[in-house]
Protein backbone atom coordinates (compact mmCIF):
# COMPACT_ATOMS: atom_id res chain seq x y z
CA UNK A 1 0.00 0.00 0.00
CA UNK A 2 2.75 2.55 0.67
CA UNK A 3 4.36 2.32 -2.87
CA UNK A 4 0.60 3.70 -4.18
CA UNK A 5 1.16 6.54 -1.94
CA UNK A 6 0.73 9.81 -3.69
CA UNK A 7 2.27 12.59 -2.02
CA UNK A 8 2.31 16.24 -2.46
CA UNK A 9 4.79 18.83 -1.00
CA UNK A 10 2.66 21.73 -0.19
CA UNK A 11 4.99 24.76 0.49
CA UNK A 12 2.92 27.98 1.93
CA UNK A 13 2.65 30.00 4.64
CA UNK A 14 -0.66 31.25 4.25
CA UNK A 15 -2.56 28.52 6.73
CA UNK A 16 -5.63 29.65 4.43
CA UNK A 17 -4.50 28.80 1.14
CA UNK A 18 -2.88 26.02 2.31
CA UNK A 19 -6.26 24.41 3.81
CA UNK A 20 -8.27 25.52 0.37
CA UNK A 21 -5.68 23.60 -1.41
CA UNK A 22 -5.14 20.62 0.70
CA UNK A 23 -8.91 20.45 0.43
CA UNK A 24 -9.01 20.58 -3.05
CA UNK A 25 -6.02 17.63 -3.30
CA UNK A 26 -8.24 15.34 -0.81
CA UNK A 27 -11.73 16.41 -2.20
CA UNK A 28 -11.07 15.22 -5.93
CA UNK A 29 -9.74 11.89 -4.17
CA UNK A 30 -5.79 13.13 -6.15
CA UNK A 31 -3.56 11.72 -3.36
CA UNK A 32 -3.31 9.92 -0.07
CA UNK A 33 -1.51 13.01 1.53
CA UNK A 34 -0.51 16.54 2.01
CA UNK A 35 2.89 17.50 3.64
CA UNK A 36 2.60 20.81 4.48
CA UNK A 37 5.52 23.18 4.94
CA UNK A 38 4.94 26.47 6.40
CA UNK A 39 8.08 27.76 5.28
CA UNK A 40 11.13 26.82 2.73
CA UNK A 41 13.11 26.10 5.27
CA UNK A 42 10.99 23.41 6.30
CA UNK A 43 10.27 22.40 2.90
CA UNK A 44 14.20 21.62 2.30
CA UNK A 45 14.71 20.27 5.81
CA UNK A 46 11.77 17.50 4.38
CA UNK A 47 13.33 16.91 0.97
CA UNK A 48 16.28 16.97 2.47
CA UNK A 49 16.50 15.19 5.72
CA UNK A 50 16.12 11.82 4.77
CA UNK A 51 19.02 9.24 5.44
CA UNK A 52 20.16 6.61 2.97
CA UNK A 53 17.67 4.26 4.48
CA UNK A 54 14.65 6.67 4.72
CA UNK A 55 11.32 4.69 3.49
CA UNK A 56 9.84 7.97 3.16
CA UNK A 57 9.21 8.43 -0.79
CA UNK A 58 9.79 11.69 -2.24
CA UNK A 59 6.30 13.77 -2.83
CA UNK A 60 5.07 13.15 -6.13
CA UNK A 61 4.87 16.99 -6.99
CA UNK A 62 5.74 20.03 -5.03
CA UNK A 63 3.27 23.13 -4.92
CA UNK A 64 5.83 25.89 -4.20
CA UNK A 65 4.96 29.56 -3.27
CA UNK A 66 7.54 32.06 -3.85
CA UNK A 67 7.09 34.75 -0.91
CA UNK A 68 7.89 32.16 1.89
CA UNK A 69 9.61 33.04 5.32
CA UNK A 70 13.33 32.09 6.54
CA UNK A 71 13.92 30.73 2.74
CA UNK A 72 11.87 32.34 -0.16
CA UNK A 73 10.58 29.94 -2.90
CA UNK A 74 13.12 30.71 -5.64
CA UNK A 75 15.88 29.47 -3.44
CA UNK A 76 13.74 26.58 -2.91
CA UNK A 77 13.60 25.68 -6.53
CA UNK A 78 17.21 26.24 -7.17
CA UNK A 79 18.32 23.64 -4.20
CA UNK A 80 15.86 21.20 -5.51
CA UNK A 81 17.28 21.24 -9.06
CA UNK A 82 20.50 21.35 -7.51
CA UNK A 83 20.31 17.90 -6.01
CA UNK A 84 20.35 14.81 -7.99
CA UNK A 85 17.75 13.36 -5.79
CA UNK A 86 15.20 15.77 -6.41
CA UNK A 87 16.43 17.42 -9.83
CA UNK A 88 13.35 16.22 -12.02
CA UNK A 89 11.02 16.39 -9.60
CA UNK A 90 7.35 18.07 -10.87
CA UNK A 91 7.50 21.69 -9.19
CA UNK A 92 4.50 23.85 -9.64
CA UNK A 93 4.66 27.78 -8.27
CA UNK A 94 1.54 28.46 -7.31
CA UNK A 95 1.75 32.47 -6.17
CA UNK A 96 0.04 35.35 -6.03
CA UNK A 97 3.10 37.57 -6.69
CA UNK A 98 2.14 39.43 -9.91
CA UNK A 99 5.47 40.71 -10.76
CA UNK A 100 7.04 39.48 -13.93
CA UNK A 101 10.29 38.85 -12.82
CA UNK A 102 8.93 36.04 -10.51
CA UNK A 103 7.82 34.36 -13.30
CA UNK A 104 10.99 34.55 -15.79
CA UNK A 105 12.96 33.29 -12.63
CA UNK A 106 10.94 30.75 -11.81
CA UNK A 107 10.75 29.52 -15.18
CA UNK A 108 14.76 30.19 -15.32
CA UNK A 109 15.38 28.13 -12.47
CA UNK A 110 13.21 25.17 -13.57
CA UNK A 111 9.96 25.41 -12.34
CA UNK A 112 7.27 23.20 -14.02
CA UNK A 113 4.45 25.38 -14.07
CA UNK A 114 4.12 28.87 -12.85
CA UNK A 115 0.03 29.70 -11.80
CA UNK A 116 -0.86 32.69 -10.67
CA UNK A 117 -3.10 32.04 -7.48
CA UNK A 118 -7.33 33.24 -8.37
CA UNK A 119 -8.49 35.05 -5.28
CA UNK A 120 -11.69 33.72 -5.72
CA UNK A 121 -12.11 30.60 -3.68
CA UNK A 122 -14.03 28.21 -6.77
CA UNK A 123 -11.10 29.08 -8.93
CA UNK A 124 -8.69 28.46 -6.22
CA UNK A 125 -10.24 25.32 -6.00
CA UNK A 126 -10.41 24.38 -9.64
CA UNK A 127 -6.83 25.11 -10.11
CA UNK A 128 -5.64 23.13 -7.43
CA UNK A 129 -7.54 19.97 -8.76
CA UNK A 130 -6.30 20.82 -12.41
CA UNK A 131 -2.80 20.58 -11.38
CA UNK A 132 -3.79 17.31 -8.89
CA UNK A 133 -5.27 15.73 -12.18
CA UNK A 134 -2.39 16.40 -14.27
CA UNK A 135 0.60 15.73 -12.14
CA UNK A 136 -0.85 13.06 -9.76
CA UNK A 137 -2.56 11.05 -12.24
CA UNK A 138 -1.73 11.93 -16.31
CA UNK A 139 2.05 12.53 -15.54
CA UNK A 140 4.88 10.21 -16.28
CA UNK A 141 6.85 10.61 -13.06
CA UNK A 142 11.17 11.14 -14.41
CA UNK A 143 14.25 8.88 -12.82
CA UNK A 144 16.19 10.89 -10.56
CA UNK A 145 19.14 12.43 -12.50
CA UNK A 146 21.37 10.26 -10.87
CA UNK A 147 20.02 7.39 -12.42
CA UNK A 148 20.99 6.84 -16.33
CA UNK A 149 17.77 7.05 -18.28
Amino acid sequence: MAENLKVVLLVEDNPDDAELARFALEENHLLNKVVWAQDGRAALDYLFSRNEDSTDALPEMVLLDLKLPKVDGLEVLRQIRAHDATCRLPVVIMTSSKEEQDLIDGYSLGANSYIRKPVDFDQFASAVRQLGLYWLVLNESALPCNRPL
